[in-house]
């Protein structure tokens, strides 16, 4: 299947740069899988949209202050970069973007932009195999503690541009984050408020929660022609013996799992095993043709054209009904990516 059949016209005001008012209050556009019916509800209808004893499944990872900007200390130069992970003794893995070629040994300054701490030092000790730079702090803390202080909320490029305000702290965040990582939020997650779960818990339907630290890889565009040589970058992810069972007892009531999000998907579905609790690098890589064997459903935001995003949803709902669901959603006017609307296949 060709990339081209995952390109779409998207007006650019449609691409949403603040949240809804209210986490709950964006639109939610209803794609029957079996039919191909489309239906405009609101976000606030989807406990009615599911079933009791249906299981919803979310992704409890929390997004760190990953993006980081400063000088070089040699040159002075600006750079700019984003926290991708933690390797084994303390060495922090970065994608690093400045003018020139620094050299391991080189020292960048990451600057705390309300002035009131001296800049992190971060020693450059080696370039990884896909170009990204490893090195070690300076000063002495754990990742998440030194990335409060010196770093910022990565939004993505396409709202405002990157650069976040007092408001993205919170709303970038969902609201059951739980487990330090991400470099991305799960964005089909941030609809979801403490009234809405509980009129979700009132209807019979259940939550479970899976991890998984979105990287940089997820949003990376598909560069082949061919889709189904593309490979998505592995990310760290866990599935509790607790949400193992719950999925387990869903499936024997008859219930759907209905993913919230293709991050939750690809944890349910790249888990080697569902008998107990698993964790491991999630490298699976969904596009059309590919047999789901646990989500039955999923809540999903909409995504940029050539996504691997865009990919998975196609493969659960089909490309076909993917295609006319977002043509409709462009000709209603719908918000998209990040803090835009949301969809629910069914």
């Amino acid at each position: 299947m060709h990339i081209t059949t995952f390109d779409y016209d998207l007006p650019a005001d449609l691409i949403a740069q603040s949240p809804a008012d209210r986490r709950d209050g964006s639109r939610l556009l209803v794609l029957d899988r079996a039919s191909g019916n489309l239906a405009h509800r609101a976000f606030t209808d989807l406990p009615a949209l599911l079933a009791p004893g249906d299981l919803l499944v979310l992704n409890d990872t929390r997004v760190v202050a990953a993006r980081l900007v400063g000088r070089r200390q040699a040159t002075g130069g600006r750079w700019e970069g984003l926290f991708v992970r933690e390797h084994p003794g303390g060495r922090w893995e970065l994608l690093v973007q400045t003018r020139g070629s620094p050299a391991p040994g080189e020292i960048l300054l990451a600057e705390d932009l309300s002035a009131r701490r001296p800049p992190l030092e971060l020693v450059l000790v080696e370039k990884t195999p896909s170009g990204r730079w490893l090195v070690t702090p300076r000063q002495s803390g754990a990742t998440a503690d030194l990335l409060a202080v010196w770093g910022q909320i990565p939004i993505p490029p396409y709202i405002r541009e990157g650069r976040a305000d007092d408001a993205d702290h919170d709303r970038y965040q969902t609201i059951y984050a739980r487990h330090d990582g991400a470099v991305a939020a799960p964005t089909a997650g941030l609809h979801f408020t403490p009234e809405l779960f509980a009129d979700l818990a009132a209807r019979g339907v259940e939550r479970a929660f899976v991890t998984l630290h979105v990287g940089p890889g997820t949003f990376q565009p598909v560069k082949v022609d061919d889709v189904t040589l593309h490979r998505v970058e592995g990310e760290w992810g866990g599935v509790p013996a607790a949400t193992a069972e719950a999925v387990r007892a869903c499936k024997a009531r008859g219930g759907r799992v209905v993913a919230v999000g293709t991050t939750s998907t690809r944890v349910l579905e790249g888990a080697s095993s569902l008998e107990g609790a698993w964790s491991g690098l999630v490298d699976l890589t969904v596009c059309p043709p590919f047999t789901f064997r646990v989500i039955d459903g999923m809540v999903t935001n909409f995504h940029l054209p050539r996504s691997s995003l865009l990919l998975l949803v196609s493969a659960l709902a089909g490309v076909s009904a993917i295609r006319a669901a977002y043509a409709e959603a462009v000709a209603a006017r719908y918000r998209f990516y990040s803090y835009g609307d949301a969809m629910l296949i069914l």
